[in-house]
């Protein structure tokens, strides 16, 4: 029945679940578009503007709207979304796989171990400080708090690789020895980074220490598997093509990078990790050679950002209400939490950037660039509070923790690191 028949497209139905869920991706869509064309003339990351247009959907500003949510976000539709949001953040991992070059590792190697090194241990020693008094206030005490420390210093260590290169872009300093030792370093403490909430997932979700042991070890082989046989098969496949001599993509390749894909993504997810670090794990096995990767990406791109990836961020802003955040107590650990993060990774990356013979400039642009924060973070947060591991109050202040860090670094950089010194 349609709506000249008398039924209501906003009304759930089970079986014909198309017409709901199109109204709200076109809402969803809308809202981020202009959030992105108010934060676009601020020059801010694209991925502030999709942060905040999931915020403004949810129970902060229009979930305050009577009946907006329940009409627009009902319960029982939310399945379907979260479909939609998983296979977005699939890809989106698919699609930071891709951006890495291990290469550049190996380019900058003394460098890389050791600024990264560095951009963990220090943010996680800040952090292990942070979620001492965090879980006293706020997390029940049933909650394990080895795993909530281990969410926590996560959060406040990761350095999202995809929004550091559009920051080293927007600033001029890519194609720099700065931008490129931050950039190698970023890739290090991006792989690091996810190795340890593999980790931390691995241990929520399994049943005890033996079965996380096996999930880590069948993960670990799987990812040997996928570096070398069938990597090989991706250069095979490429050759017998004529894509490594032309650098034209063909259909045989990208259809084998989706299934390899979905096929990775099913099988983290079946062994106990998640699907997006299958997502990850094939991103890096695509092939560098003339540039393959970047084509790959630059074809599925505009449907992850333009669709996929306003829909997970809807999502999480559903389940952000900023109204928790009431009072001087909480929005006084959400400053703590902001400073420490920011500390954490200025202190550590940047003293050793000096190590490294950088100048104290130098070393303060790269502490501060290594801080940015953006979706990594949120995806960390939001599988801490799918663990019921954080509380929608602690989730609250993460959020905002991430959008500062990705809205000040840029211009903090620019005063920190004028052209001038360059």
């Amino acid at each position: 029945a349609g709506i000249l028949s008398g039924s209501n497209p906003t009304q759930y139905d089970l079986n014909d679940p198309f017409k709901l869920w199109a109204i709200q991706v076109v809402v969803i869509v809308v809202v981020s578009r202009l959030c992105y064309m108010l934060f676009w003339r601020m020059r801010q990351p694209r991925v502030v503007a999709e942060i905040i247009g999931g915020i403004v959907l949810g129970p902060t500003v229009m979930g305050r709207i009577p009946r907006f949510s329940a009409t627009i976000f009902p319960q029982e539709s939310i399945p379907l979304l979260n479909l939609c949001a998983t296979l977005g953040l699939v890809l989106f991992l698919f699609l930071a796989g891709l951006e890495i070059d291990l290469k550049l590792i190996k380019k900058h190697a003394r460098l890389s171990i050791v600024i990264s090194a560095a951009g963990l241990i220090s943010p996680f020693a800040f952090g292990s400080l942070l979620a001492i008094p965090l879980y006293r206030e706020f997390i029940d005490q049933t909650v394990d708090f080895g795993y909530f420390l281990l969410f926590t210093c996560i959060s406040v260590g990761i350095t999202a690789f995809p929004i550091l290169c559009r920051m080293l872009a927007e600033l001029d300093l890519f194609n720099t020895t700065l931008g490129s030792v931050v950039l190698a370093a970023g890739v290090g403490n991006d792989v690091i980074g996810w190795i340890l909430l593999a980790l931390a997932v691995t241990l929520v979700n399994s049943t005890s220490g033996l079965a996380a042991l096996w999930i880590a070890l069948t993960c670990a082989g799987y990812t040997v598997f996928l570096m070398y046989p069938v990597r090989w098969l991706f250069l095979w496949i490429g050759r017998k093509t004529g894509e490594l001599e032309t650098g034209d993509l063909s259909s045989v390749m990208m259809t084998c990078s989706i299934m390899m894909l979905l096929v990775s993504a099913l099988f983290t997810d079946i062994i106990g990790l998640h699907a997006i670090f299958g997502g990850f794990l094939s991103g890096l096995v695509v092939p560098r050679e003339r540039q393959l990767s970047i084509t790959v990406m630059k074809r599925l791109e505009p449907v992850v950002w333009n669709i996929f990836l306003p829909v997970y961020f809807a999502l999480s802003g559903l389940k952000t209400d900023l109204g928790l955040l009431n009072d001087g107590k909480s929005w006084g650990f959400t400053c703590v939490v902001c400073l420490m993060a920011y500390m954490g990774k200025f202190i550590g990356c940047g003293i050793a950037s000096r190590f490294l013979g950088f100048t104290w400039r130098e070393s303060s642009a790269i502490g501060t660039l290594m801080s940015c924060k953006g979706l990594l973070e949120l995806i960390v947060v939001n599988l801490a509070l799918q663990a019921r591991i954080f509380t929608g109050h602690v989730f609250a202040m993460f959020v905002v923790h991430a959008i500062v860090l990705t809205v000040v670094i840029t211009p903090l950089t620019g005063l920190i690191y004028p052209a001038r010194f360059r």
